[in-house]
């Protein structure tokens, strides 16, 4: 068994380009009903999805791009990126740029890739993840496990799928658009569907670090 997870960890990525076939709703539930066995602390199972499907994910595609005056977030995003982090994060984002064409200093064509974020990147679904504000960091950590199991279903179903922390930037217009209450709060998103395999950054695969940089062992 270890080796249909190191499978599905190996080859699930960061999907950016999607085709337009829905995803059958049984496909979805099915997903949906794997994501659910994630622990959780206490069993309290924090998360809340929201599934856009056909002109659903349409409209809120649309009211993305509309306008920014919904941006903020109900989470702090990180406060910086500093070191390893840092040039970690450069790294992947100068791979996935020469993927798709861009080049340095072009900032134009990177201003364009950097709004697909509020497109979905295309995706047919998007799947809005929640947390119960008053479980705190607990909470949010409890959906990150989920998000994950989320990630894994999709690719053992043979589908792509793009968590997104841009999404939860539109924080306000999803606390509208969902009538999500005051007490909920919007971890990411997740775009989701069938990968297209002719788009550029189908190949791209972010690489990780060795365990000689993140474990230490003590004997």
């Amino acid at each position: 068994m270890i080796e249909e997870l190191e499978r599905l960890l190996t080859y699930r990525r960061s999907c950016r380009g999607f085709t337009t076939e829905q995803v059958p709703r049984a496909d979805i539930q099915r997903l949906l009903t794997v994501a659910q066995r994630t622990p959780s602390w206490c069993n309290v199972q924090p998360w809340q999805v929201e599934i856009t499907s056909g002109e659903a994910t349409t409209k809120l595609r649309e009211a993305f791009l509309e306008s920014f005056d919904g941006s903020g977030t109900d989470l702090d995003f990180p406060a910086g990126y500093s070191g390893v982090y840092n040039e970690r994060r450069r790294a992947v984002g100068w791979q996935l740029y020469e993927a798709v064409g861009v080049t340095r200093g072009d900032r134009e064509a990177s201003g364009r890739e950097m709004l697909r974020n509020y497109e979905f990147f295309g995706a047919p679904h998007l799947a809005v993840i929640t947390t119960e504000a008053e479980l705190g960091v607990y909470g949010a950590i409890d959906c990150g496990l989920y998000i994950d199991s989320f990630l894994l279903a999709a690719q053992a179903l043979g589908l792509g799928t793009c968590a997104q922390a841009a999404v939860a930037s539109r924080s306000p217009l999803l606390h509208e658009w969902f009538n999500l209450p005051d007490n909920r709060q919007v971890i990411c998103g997740i775009a989701f569907g069938y990968a297209d395999p002719n788009h550029p950054s189908a190949h791209f695969t972010s690489t990780r670090a060795p365990l000689s940089e993140v474990v230490t062992f003590h004997e």
